[in-house]
């Protein structure tokens, strides 16, 4: 196989034909019959195609980040589990039945006994891509490296799918791998597919906007996405994960379930079954493949602790360490934690250390103060090791109160207390705005009924942008969009053309307004330009920008979203998935640059007519007083991005957290502590954050 480089390439698809085979028991498995329907439509070629390229992009870099690339990762085994999960083997490989999917191309069916024999990733993506019934469940212990296999075994997909001995129609039945979390779904409510077509709409650029996550529903329905689903096992009680289950068995494309194995037993035991799904364990690292590996991180000959340590794993399989160290998460802890000559045989103290779980919990206590302590050749940490381990526990205490894994950025402005906020932005808004616009007016009038009308003014505001700063701390979805999603290339024709007409009929029915002096053509253009950005923000999808100000709002409500959908058509040159911070500086730059074009606009709007009838000092007053208030309240004052920052400030003062605090999160999933899926960051692992979140 070669690998994509760039990103894949080439046709999407898979071998799904014919109507969806319902099986929702052991051996209750339907025929299906198996047609050959059109070509494929070249539009939904090109998204799955782009597709593949982001998801590459995405799990390469996480994989990096997870050290699954460098040093080369422990290889997984996994075998065919007995435990009660499952139909028999023979209905996973539809043997004496029609298959609901056919092999991959360049990958053979998988027989009964191929699956019995076990093995490693190679075989684990033949049994994906060969499976008849296209469904696989993959489990295991905690910390045995269930996510991780999932993350290699998407890779090898993605790997598979650019193979350049494949030919276009070949490609074209190989589908793309997502990897999605199974947080959010609610199953009574809606359907995987719709479901699926959602998160794909929030992670990937590419689905942005309405129309966009119908094109993702239609890859999902098509066959052309297969879903890896993580974290069954963190979905909170048995009914709703059998909910689940019994909703993806009916889910059009291939899938792939990762859980634990203890909530999985439990799952099916209310007789939620995956039907005709093969359950494939994964397996304990063996103490030989664990030696290896930590033997060929170090120089030779290894240091005597080193060598220890190794030789207990070797002659004592049983012991404490050993026992830990079958699990890859312990191990990449060792080689974190303790440096080539570090004193890393004071885990064969077994006064200190008389069973696995103490050796694990030594090793995930120091986890953080080993990545945020300076090494030789590599930057020295922004942050202090106290620093970063106050901040974690923190925030895993937060999350565990909120009984969440996901850590939401946006979220964050639930974690301190609003009225600061509230009034810190009342004040701002009133001085940022009223000073400078009192002064202006005291120019143009310096009188009592100024200060009796500018000071109330300000005031009122600053209360009123308070307010809505304040809304911004209440749990919301994640709005999101690019500038080629808001200034597409028909949105931009849209509002030109709209502002042409405008000015034209502006100038013709100028002669008409009342006065001796009509506006020139050249004013008429110019007072009408606003109302053609306008157009273009109502078109795409900068409607929030504009909505609520005065004669700009026009086409911001839901009526117009059938023109909105029309023109949201994002190029698929912009496809890209998108990591937490990412979205975190979109939104804080984006939103802020819009704010003040607005602004901007509603200067252009009212100065050059006020200037054109009651002079030049009043047209500057409404010019300079409409944009410098517009520019405020539809920029920082409505930004999800500025609110979480000055939430940091306030946990700052209280809790002791980094001030600038998404450059520490970004920072600590480059250490390997925390990991990112789409938009959200979790911890690392589980385990860690339980152990970040316990009382000191």
């Amino acid at each position: 196989m070669s690998g994509p480089g760039a990103g894949p390439d080439g046709v999407s698809g898979n071998a799904f034909h014919g109507p969806v085979a319902l099986q929702t028991g052991a051996g209750s498995t339907q025929n299906v019959h198996h047609h050959h329907g059109p070509e494929v439509p070249s539009r939904l070629d090109a998204s799955a195609d782009e597709l593949a390229r982001a998801v590459w992009t995405q799990w390469q870099e996480e994989a990096g980040l997870r050290r699954l690339l460098e040093p080369p990762p422990l290889p997984p085994r996994w075998r065919v589990t007995r435990r009660d999960l499952s139909g028999p083997v023979g209905a996973a490989t539809a043997k004496g039945r029609w298959s609901r999917f056919e092999p991959l191309p360049g990958l053979a069916a998988v027989t009964q006994e191929r699956l019995r024999a076990g093995g490693g990733l190679d075989e684990l993506h033949a049994v994906y891509g060969g499976l008849a019934s296209g469904r696989l469940l993959l489990l295991g212990a905690p910390a045995v490296g269930k996510t991780a296999t999932a993350v290699l075994l998407l890779l090898a997909a993605l790997r598979h799918r650019a193979r350049p001995d494949l030919s276009a129609r070949e490609r074209a039945r190989v589908p793309v791998p997502v990897l999605l979390t199974l947080d959010g779904w609610d199953p009574a409510r809606e359907k995987a597919t719709e479901w699926a077509a959602q998160r794909l709409a929030r992670e990937y650029t590419l689905f942005a906007g309405r129309g966009g996550r119908g094109r993702a529903r239609e890859l999902l329905e098509s066959g052309r996405v297969a879903l890896f689903l993580d974290g069954l096992d963190e979905v909170d009680g048995n009914k709703l994960r059998g909910a689940m289950v019994t909703a993806l068995a009916q889910a059009p494309c291939r899938l792939v379930l990762v859980s634990r194995a203890l909530e999985a037993v439990r799952t099916a035991k209310k007789n939620a079954r995956l039907g005709s799904a093969v359950a494939l364990e994964i397996q304990p690292v063996a103490p030989a493949e664990a030696a290896t590996y930590l033997l060929d991180q170090l120089p030779d000959p290894a240091p005597a602790a080193w060598r220890a340590l190794t030789d207990r794993l070797l002659h004592a399989p049983d012991s404490a360490v050993a026992r830990a160290l079958a699990k890859p998460l312990a191990i990449t802890l060792v080689r974190d934690i303790y440096a080539d000559d570090g004193p890393v045989d004071e885990l064969l103290d077994s006064a200190r250390f008389d069973t696995s779980t103490e050796v694990e919990n030594h090793l995930l206590d120091h986890a953080v103060t080993a990545a945020y302590t300076p090494r030789l050749g590599t930057p020295a940490p922004r942050w202090s090791a106290e620093t970063a381990e106050r901040t974690l526990r923190f925030v895993a205490r937060r999350l565990a109160g909120e009984g969440e894994r996901d850590l939401r950025w946006w979220h964050i402005t639930g974690w301190a207390e609003v009225r600061p906020r509230r009034l810190a932005m009342w004040a701002l808004v009133s001085v940022v705005c009223g000073v400078p616009t009192f002064v202006v007016m005291w120019l143009a009038s310096p009188t009592l009924s100024t200060v009796l009308l500018a000071v109330p003014g300000a005031v009122l505001g600053g209360w009123v942008a308070g307010d809505r700063f304040a809304e911004l701390s209440d749990p919301q979805p994640l709005q999101s969009a690019g500038w080629r999603d808001i200034f597409t290339p028909g949105a931009i024709v849209s509002g030109v053309v709209e502002w042409l007409v405008l000015g034209t009929a502006t100038t013709l029915s100028a002669p008409l307004l009342p006065g001796d002096s009509p506006p020139p053509a050249w004013l008429c253009f110019l007072t009408t330009l606003p109302l053609g950005y306008t157009g273009v923000l109502v078109t795409g999808r900068g409607h929030q920008i504009v909505a609520g100000v005065p004669l700009l709002s026009a086409g911001a409500g839901s009526w117009y979203d059938d023109v909105r959908e029309y023109y949201n058509r994002p190029p698929l040159q912009d496809t890209r998935s998108v990591g937490p911070r990412d979205v975190w500086r979109h939104h804080l730059g984006l939103r802020l640059v819009l704010g003040l074009l607005t602004g901007v606009a509603v200067g252009l709007l009212a100065g050059p007519l006020v200037a054109w009838y009651l002079g030049s000092p009043l047209g500057a007053l409404a010019a300079f007083s409409g944009a410098l208030l517009t520019a405020v309240m539809a920029g920082p004052v409505c930004n999800t991005a500025v609110a979480t920052a000055a939430t940091a400030l306030q946990l700052s003062a209280r809790e002791g957290t980094p001030v600038c605090l998404m450059a520490f999160l970004e920072d600590a999933r480059r250490r390997n502590l925390l990991r990112a899926t789409g938009p959200v960051y979790q911890f690392r692992h589980a385990r860690l954050q339980e152990r970040l979140a316990r009382p000191r």
